[in-house]
């Protein structure tokens, strides 16, 4: 059976009422057929026997035509909400140049440091000047006087490990318990992760990151309840990061279970998998080689998802465990209405996301045969 499920022979030419082919032109029930008929059929039979075709683009090129076009998009969106976030720190009461001011300065002296920090100049000049300078790497200086590049070095570097590693236990998760649920669909076990997976992504972060401390660190004494920062702007032991990455990674790993467990659901309901299952495969091999391939797409874009969601909960964890993240500095810069801080943070985890968005597209074009 499965032959000629994996397998399609080219289609037989018509043939008329005497059983020889009919001529170029003829007169058929559809329609009539043009002169070019015959060339499409010899053009169909080339490409089934594996002939190139020599109008067809490079494959480098169909790929690298759609990652451009994918980071168009991402930047077009990216620019967009920095703008937001230029016009919603502005809308916030105060400015940066009171919000950083020493006691007892005078309005000479506010009035000069507003100017000092182009507060007295259009939103729109300011948004556009800051634009302009972020391809070459300059986010700006902060309302203290420090350059936001240089306050962001070490605190994103450690985001980004805390967000990847809670990315790769959420999909490690996610993947062994829905492929667990599908391969016993009705069963007891589906039914509990279904209801256990729906229970961790109705929890906040900061729900899961309280049960945590409480269970694991003041009841049970197992982890820090903070995190201990060494000279180097670093967690002092691998353990402390324990805590925040299940506090991050269980809201993610039920709603990738979910993913996981309908897109599986929808494999198995197509005639391939079926006949994989009559023609006797064991359950590992039909997961691996029929349902995973084609679930790939939709597991694809929920860790995507999950991407922007665990680095937005990422500001609220790491403030709850101590984590040396671009938490505090967001927090801080919020607090201080220091615009090129909070920009600078939303422009660089907005490109994390977008790399990550990036290669959910690819694979989604691949699977579905839209990169041949």
């Amino acid at each position: 059976m499965a032959g000629p499920l994996s397998r399609r022979e080219p289609p037989a030419p018509r043939r008329g009422r005497s059983g020889t082919e009919p001529r170029p032109g003829a007169e058929t029930g559809a329609g009539t057929e043009t002169e070019a008929g015959p060339e499409m059929w010899r053009g169909a039979e080339n490409r089934v026997a594996g002939e190139p075709r020599s109008a067809e683009k490079p494959r480098f090129v169909l790929v690298a035509g759609h990652v451009a076009w994918s980071a168009l998009r991402r930047i077009a969106v990216l620019a967009v909400l920095l703008g937001v976030v230029f016009a919603a720190v502005e809308l916030l009461p105060g400015d940066a140049a009171s919000s950083t001011s020493e006691r007892g300065e005078s309005a000479a002296d506010l009035a000069a440091r507003r100017t000092a920090l182009g507060l007295d100049r259009p939103l729109a000049e300011r948004f556009w000047d800051w634009m302009t300078a972020l391809p070459t790497g300059d986010l700006g200086t902060s309302a203290r006087g420090e350059p936001v590049t240089r306050l962001l070095a070490g605190p994103f570097p450690n985001t980004l490990l805390l967000g990847g590693l809670a990315l790769a236990v959420s999909l490690a998760g996610a993947l062994t318990l829905g492929s667990w649920a599908a391969l016993r669909p009705g069963g007891r076990a589906d039914r509990v992760i279904g209801v256990v997976a729906t229970m961790a992504f109705a929890l906040p972060e900061f729900v899961v990151a309280i049960v945590l401390l409480l269970v694991l660190s003041l009841w049970l004494g197992w982890l820090p309840a903070v995190t201990l920062i060494g000279p180097d702007g670093a967690p002092t032991s691998p353990g402390m990061l324990l805590l925040p990455l299940l506090a991050l990674a269980v809201p993610q790993i039920g709603w990738n279970t979910r993913i996981v467990r309908a897109a599986l659901a929808d494999q198995a309901a197509l005639p391939h998998v079926s006949a994989a299952i009559i023609d006797g495969l064991p359950r590992h091999r039909v997961l691996t080689h029929h349902l995973l391939p084609g679930a790939l797409p939709a597991v694809a874009a929920g860790v995507a998802t999950s991407a922007g969601m665990l680095l937005g909960g990422a500001v609220v964890v790491e403030a709850l465990f101590n984590y040396p993240g671009v938490g505090a500095v967001l927090a801080g810069a919020i607090a201080d209405r220091d615009t090129p801080v909070v920009a600078g943070v939303v422009a660089a985890t907005g490109g994390a996301i977008s790399v990550v968005l990036l290669l959910a597209d690819l694979v989604r074009a691949r699977t579905v045969g839209e990169l041949l």
